[in-house]
This record gives C-alpha cells, sequence and structure tokens, in this order.
C-alpha cells in the first residue's frame, strides 16, 4: 500500500498553524486598541438599527415560527453542533453518527429530514446544492457567530431557495456600540475540547467588526470516530447614516472517524452488557501467530472536507420607506472519505468477478456561486418586499482505488480512478409579498399576508454513475409556483393566525444516481424515474400572552404529493433511500406554555402530537430462512395506509430556567416516541421511546464587585453542562433491509447516542 499520500494529507500545514496563531494575535490586539465609541456613534446606532429593521423580510406573524437570540442559543454551548442547541423548539428531533452530536449531526423537524429544511445564512443559501442538507461539521460553532435563529416549521417565507417542511434562518449582524473580547474553554468526557476566541470592535465612528476562531476536538462516543475541527468567522462593515456594506467570511475543516456504519439491536441498547460504544468501521480479520483470526481496524477510515463562504451585502434606505438589499455570495469546499472494506471487484468498475479488501477515496470538488436582491417599502397599512435570486453550483466527483488485498493479474495504475462525475445545478427564484394590515388600532390588529414565488431549477449530471459504473447523462428543469396566504388577528394579548401555503420540492442527487440507470444502447433511463414533491400546508394558530404565562396551540395539516419518504434503507455511506409515495399527509397539534411567576424563575413547554400516514402504499419484502443461511424463500408485501418511518406520534420538551443573582441553572427534558426504521410499521424494526435529561449550571462572578469597575477587568463565567444526566441508553436513528426472516426478525442497524456526558469550562470577557 501507498503511505505517502496518507501521511501527506495527514501532516500538519505549518501555514495553517502560522495562520491561526495570527488571527488569535490579530484579536488580542484589536480588542485592546479599540476605545469603547463616543456620543456620536451612540446616536449612529440608532439609525443602523432602523436600517437593519428595514432590511428584515416582510413576513407573516404566526405561531410555527421559533425565533432563538444569540445569547439563549449559546447557553449551553460546550462544542455540539447547531442542531444540538434548538432542541426546545417543538417537533425538533437530533441524531449524531459519533453518539456526542461534535460529529457528523443531523436533525428533523415535525419528522422532515434536514435534506427538504431550507436553511440560509444572511438569506443566502446553506444547503448543499445536490445533496441538500447541511454538513455542520463543516462549520462547529457556528453558533457563536448567530446572532439571531428564525427556525419556521411548515412552509416558510419566500427567500432565496425552497423551504419544503421546515427552514431556518441564521443572522450574523452584530449591531453594538461597545467592543468586546471573548475567550472561552471547555473540555469533558471522552476528550472532549472547545477552545474560541471571539471578538467585536467598534473601530471609529463607521467601522465595525467581528472575528471569530473555534477548535472543537473530541474521541467522539463510538470509538473511531474521533473529530478534530475547526471554524473561523469574520465580517467588517462600513455604515454610514443611509447604508451599510458589509464583507463576511466564514469556514472551517473537519477530520472525522466514521460512524455510519450501525451496530445491532443488543448492542445500541447495551443489552446482557454489549459494549454501546462498539463501531464496525474500517473492521477486518487477520490471522495471528496461532493461525486464529483475529480483528484488526483500519487507521485511516475517516472523512475530510473543508468549506469556505464569502458574503458581500449592500443595505441602503432611499426614504424611511424605502430600502433596497443586495448580496453576493460564493462558497467553495471540497475534501474526500477514505475506507477499507470488502466489496466487489464490479463496485471499483473492475472486470473481475468475486470480492476483495480495497482502500479506496472518494473525493468531491465544488463551488456555488450567485447574487441575491431585494426591495422593501413598509408604511403604516402596507408593508411591501419584491426579491429576486440567481445561483450557479459546480461540483466534480471522482473515486481512487489505492489498495486492494487481493493483487489482480494487471497492476492497477497508481491512485486508479474508477470513476469522474459532474453536475451543474442553476437555481433562480423570483417573489413578490406583502402584509396589509387592515386593521390597526390600539391593541386591535388584523392583517393579511400574501406571498407568490417562481423557481427554476436545471440540474445536469454527467460522467459515470459510482452506484451503477455506467454512464449517465441527465438533465432535468423544473418550473415551480409557490403561494401562500394567511391572515392574523391580535387583541389584547391573543393572536389568532391562519395559513396555507403550496411549496414544491426537486429531487437529490442520491435520488437520481441511486434509483435510475441510462441504457446507452437505447437511450432511455431504467427504474424509477425521482419526481417533484409538492406540500399544500394547512396551519392555523392561536396564542394568548399574559404577563405571567403564556399559552399557545397550532394545528397543522401537511398534504403531500409525490413525496419522497425514506425507505430505512443506506448506502455505502450511510445516505438514505427514498422513494415517491403518490398520497401522504403528515396531520398534528404543537401545543405550548410558559410561566414566569418570579423574576428569578421561568418554566415552558411544548408536547408535539401528530399523525403521519402514507395512503395506499405498497413495498415488497425479501423473505429468507434465517440469518445464518440467507436461503431466498420468496417475496411478501405490505399493502395500505402505514406510518411514515422516522415520523414519532409524541415529541415534548420541558424547560425549567432558574436566575439568580449571577447564577443560572436549566433543566431541559426532551421525550421523543418510538420511531418506525422503514414504512412497513414493523414491531422489529423500530427505535424505542426515549427521554434525556440535560442540566446546564452557570455561575458569573462579581469580579467588578471584587476589583472594582475599572477598566480592563473582565467579566468571568464559570459553567457546567451534564448531558443525559440520568443516562438513558437509546439510539436516535438507524435503518433496515427490505427483508424479513422466517422467524419474524429483520436485519436492522442502530446508531448509540452517548450516555451521562460531562463537560466544563469557563467564559473571559473583556
Amino acid at each position: 500500500m501507498n503511505n505517502n499520500i496518507h501521511r501527506a494529507l495527514r501532516a500538519k500545514n505549518p501555514r495553517r498553524a502560522f495562520s491561526h496563531a495570527w488571527l488569535i494575535l490579530s484579536l488580542l490586539s484589536l480588542s485592546a486598541s479599540a476605545q469603547t465609541t463616543n456620543d456620536t456613534l451612540t446616536i449612529l446606532m440608532h439609525q443602523l438599527e432602523d436600517i437593519e429593521v428595514s432590511a428584515k423580510r416582510v413576513q407573516q406573524t404566526t405561531l410555527s415560527t421559533t425565533i432563538v437570540h444569540g445569547d439563549e442559543l449559546n447557553r449551553d454551548n460546550t462544542g455540539q453542533n447547531l442542531p444540538y442547541l434548538l432542541t426546545t423548539t417543538p417537533g425538533l428531533q437530533v441524531t449524531s453518527d459519533d453518539g456526542l452530536g461534535v460529529g457528523y449531526t443531523y436533525f428533523r423537524v415535525r419528522g422532515t429530514d434536514h435534506t427538504r429544511i431550507n436553511m440560509t445564512v444572511n438569506e443566502v443559501p446553506l444547503n448543499d446544492q445536490e445533496s441538500q442538507t447541511v454538513f455542520w461539521v463543516n462549520m462547529t460553532d457556528m453558533s457563536s457567530s448567530v446572532s439571531q435563529i428564525d427556525v419556521q416549521r411548515g412552509v416558510g417565507t419566500s427567500t432565496s431557495g425552497s423551504a419544503f417542511g421546515a427552514s431556518l434562518n441564521m443572522q450574523t449582524n452584530m449591531l453594538d456600540s461597545v467592543s468586546r473580547l471573548s475567550i472561552a474553554f471547555n473540555g469533558g468526557m471522552y476528550n472532549t475540547f472547545r477552545e474560541m476566541i471571539n471578538a467585536h470592535a467598534s473601530i471609529s465612528n463607521r467601522w465595525m467588526m467581528n472575528a471569530r476562531f473555534t477548535k472543537v476536538n473530541s474521541d467522539g462516543f463510538l470509538y473511531r470516530t474521533g473529530s478534530d475541527l475547526y471554524s473561523w468567522y469574520g465580517d467588517i462593515g462600513w455604515y454610514g447614516e443611509h447604508t451599510q456594506v458589509i464583507l463576511r467570511a466564514f469556514g472551517g475543516s473537519e477530520h472525522t472517524g466514521m460512524g455510519w456504519e450501525g451496530v445491532d439491536y443488543n448492542t445500541a441498547y447495551g443489552i446482557n452488557g454489549a459494549d454501546r460504544r462498539y463501531n464496525p468501521a474500517g473492521e477486518y480479520t487477520v490471522p495471528d501467530s496461532n493461525g486464529n483470526d483475529s480483528v484488526v481496524y483500519y487507521p485511516n477510515q475517516t472523512d475530510n472536507y473543508s468549506q469556505q463562504h464569502a458574503q458581500l451585502a449592500i443595505n441602503h434606505r432611499f426614504t424611511p420607506r424605502l430600502s433596497l438589499t443586495a448580496t453576493l455570495h460564493y462558497t467553495h469546499g471540497g475534501g474526500y472519505y477514505e475506507q477499507y472494506k470488502r466489496k466487489k471487484y464490479s463496485y471499483w468498475g473492475l472486470g473481475q468477478s468475486g470480492k476483495s479488501y480495497g482502500m479506496y477515496q472518494k473525493w468531491l470538488d465544488n463551488h456555488f456561486a450567485g447574487f441575491i436582491i431585494s426591495g422593501k417599502y413598509i408604511s403604516e397599512p402596507v408593508d411591501v418586499q419584491i426579491g429576486a435570486a440567481a445561483n450557479n453550483y459546480i461540483g466534480h466527483h471522482w473515486g481512487q482505488l489505492e489498495y486492494l488485498a487481493t493483487p489482480l493479474p494487471e497492476p492497477l495504475p497508481v491512485h486508479y480512478e474508477y470513476y469522474r462525475n459532474a453536475a451543474n445545478k442553476i437555481d433562480a427564484n423570483a417573489y413578490a409579498k406583502a402584509n396589509w394590515r387592515i386593521i390597526h388600532r390600539a391593541q386591535e390588529k388584523l392583517a393579511i399576508y400574501g406571498d407568490l414565488q417562481y423557481r427554476f431549477v436545471r440540474y445536469s449530471l454527467w460522467g459515470i454513475n459510482d452506484e451503477t459504473m455506467t454512464a449517465l447523462p441527465l438533465t432535468r428543469d423544473y418550473h415551480f409556483f409557490n403561494p401562500k396566504a394567511g391572515l392574523t388577528y391580535q387583541n389584547q394579548g391573543h393572536t389568532l393566525s391562519a395559513s396555507f401555503a403550496i411549496a414544491n420540492r426537486d429531487p437529490s442527487r442520491s435520488n437520481y444516481t441511486e434509483n435510475i440507470a441510462y441504457d446507452a444502447a437505447t437511450g432511455t433511463y431504467t427504474g424509477d424515474m425521482p419526481k417533484a414533491e409538492t406540500l399544500y400546508d394547512y396551519e392555523l394558530g392561536y396564542q394568548y400572552v399574559h404577563p405571567v404565562f403564556t399559552v399557545g396551540a397550532n394545528l397543522y395539516f401537511m398534504d403531500y404529493d409525490n413525496q419522497l419518504v425514506l425507505t430505512g434503507e443506506y448506502n455505502d455511506v450511510g445516505n438514505y433511500l427514498t422513494t415517491n409515495v403518490k398520497d401522504s399527509y403528515r396531520m398534528g397539534a404543537e401545543l405550548t406554555a410558559a410561566v414566569r411567576p418570579t423574576d428569578w424563575f421561568r418554566w415552558e413547554g411544548n408536547i408535539v402530537i401528530s399523525r403521519n400516514k402514507i395512503r395506499n402504499y405498497k413495498q415488497y419484502i425479501d423473505l429468507y430462512d434465517d440469518q445464518d443461511n440467507w436461503n431466498w424463500i420468496g417475496r411478501d408485501s405490505v399493502v395500505g395506509e402505514t406510518t411514515i418511518a422516522f415520523s414519532p406520534t409524541i415529541t415534548a420538551m420541558s424547560l425549567f430556567t432558574f436566575d439568580y443573582k449571577g447564577f443560572l441553572a436549566t433543566i431541559q427534558t426532551n421525550v421523543t416516541g418510538r420511531q418506525f426504521l422503514d414504512n412497513t410499521m414493523d414491531a422489529n424494526a423500530m427505535l424505542k421511546a426515549f427521554t434525556t435529561t440535560n442540566v446546564n449550571l452557570q455561575y458569573e462572578l462579581p469580579m467588578k464587585q471584587w476589583l472594582g469597575k475599572h477598566r480592563g477587568v473582565p467579566d468571568l463565567k464559570l459553567l457546567c453542562q451534564i448531558n443525559n444526566i440520568f443516562n438513558a441508553k437509546f439510539a436516535s436513528n438507524g435503518g433496515a433491509e427490505a427483508s424479513r426472516f422466517l422467524d419474524g426478525s429483520r436485519c436492522t442497524w442502530y446508531y448509540a447516542q452517548a450516555g451521562i456526558n460531562v463537560h466544563a469550562g469557563f467564559v473571559v470577557t473583556f
């Protein structure tokens, strides 16, 4: 085996180390030199806030939106990826490959998986254009640079991309006249460490900047799922009386061990003393000195990727009522994953029959660029916003076979390239929306909202399909019309809202590559060509806000045409396979409540009860005699109405918050009902219901009381985070093959999550 490439790829980069040190020194010197702004800048801040308000989107006031501010978002931040910090959101579930939430992390909202959730940063699309998801491991600790997140359940307001079931919109703008520098450190179980330095500076009367660098390391809960991550964020802005010009750049890099193969039921749940940390990735056997097989693990079974983003935004206010926002953006990402695995020779496009262990790498290099523009007019009776966006994506994919355990008659070339393909995606949209306040007097308000969006998508794919090792020339055009209308009535603390929306979504790359094949002789496709999905979303909500308590209820009915549902099966990198179903729906009730009887105590909670069904579903299942012999017996089928996979009937959250004289304590409990691993409603292919409780303790030392209110006296906060304090043994994800054995058992796999884990650290702010 050629190890030179591995040593080169794993070697530490002295330029990177130098750039990290330079960044930290720059932040320290900047914070030390920046001075508290004068009265002129304080006055300017009010003008900037007006510009910022005018730049925000027009949208309906609904009860299906959760707004999370930066301070609240980072309260429990000890290195887990951002979805884990949003678990107070009704109906939001999280899972991770490494079991801790530090490595690859995913989430669902109302049972809708992350590939159907539209995510943006400052209105710029964040979803990968082919897989249509966000890999949070590429941007660890992004929450430390976020000022606010809007989580919209259901079809959200028009923006870049397409919200299909949920949307997550992040803002990084921070308007503050006070310069500050924060340094954070925490360490915990499984050798998990996070170091972060974050600076905000007001420079003269017109300039502001933010900069952050974070390093996160962890061994992971599962063996060999360690993470070596870093991320950075920076922006600099010129703030005039009527204009803002902001340049932003952020990115990150990840080196993680693989944990996507899953384990059996007994291992995942620790039955009969099974080691829940067991990870089969990279496992193979070699004979020992006595001729017996000895289990060993390939040491570089890893995923390696980096990504960089750049945004240039201009906000201009022509009059107090009329404003314009324009943004240019560019994203570059690249990397590979490496596996040592037993495969058929045909997997690598080799003509020989049989199987062999091979070490191979799959590479990706992509570029994504575009512009976004929107104009907004606000007045007493009506707000109107018109916008458009155009984006272009180019992605290159290729695979390299580096080593075969069984030599071939003819040796392979060095870095043998066994497939290469490329894709281009053009995504453009235009929209107009308005919020008309019919009644706007005293405490009584009545508003009508309308939103019309046209979206065009062209996706082209060419080269060798790495799933079938055959050519796959493909071009598909989509024209989508996405309308939305709503009504909101508010009076003396009562809010009633109703809305209807239509959303459409194009299939992702894997929907094509894993479901169809191209016949070059006839020029036709075989298999099931994936169809675009359509969602009809009905929402009805009520909320009452009292000075002491708040109660609310939101009813939803999400009716799908050709929904792409997860089958429970997955490919060799852990991506789940899907299929179109003609008629399906999700319906439920989201109940929320909060009470604050005193200034130092608050309780809030929510419960979501849902029904998630496929009508007239049919799935064939292969029958085998047993798991030892795998003799095929025949086929069976599941017909009729069935529950959609990974869609729990009940989820709930409870959060107690105690805040008294610098001491803050929270107790958060999340409950997730049982979930089926496929669409057969088979009790032998199911995730058990589970409950987790996390406790967060913080104390802000009275430094200024001890040392005096002198300039340079820092704020010092100590914190301790205890996750899964009752040590629940649970799995939050899994899968199942479309087969069954005569005894009724299934071939299933599960992703075990960590039991109790403790992290502690501090935050110093100058």
